[in-house]
């Protein structure tokens, strides 16, 4: 058994845009991705820029928690 099994963990990116528009009720919802990241490597809170469905245009998406 590879001593590094459990270094890959499964994330949530979330729309950082739509999380402020959505308070003042301009959004339909969230825009969230799923994907993986190796911990060993990234420590800290991963932000990529995705396409958002909802603002209709290329955004940050950060980590959230599970």
């Amino acid at each position: 058994m590879a001593k590094g099994q459990n270094m890959r963990v499964i994330i949530i990116l979330e729309c950082t845009s739509c999380i402020r528009d959505n308070i003042n009720k301009e959004s339909k919802g969230i825009s969230r991705y799923i994907t993986q990241k190796n911990q060993h490597n990234m420590p800290s809170r991963l932000e990529l820029r995705k396409f958002c469905s909802y603002c209709h245009k290329h955004t940050i998406h950060g980590e959230i928690k599970k």
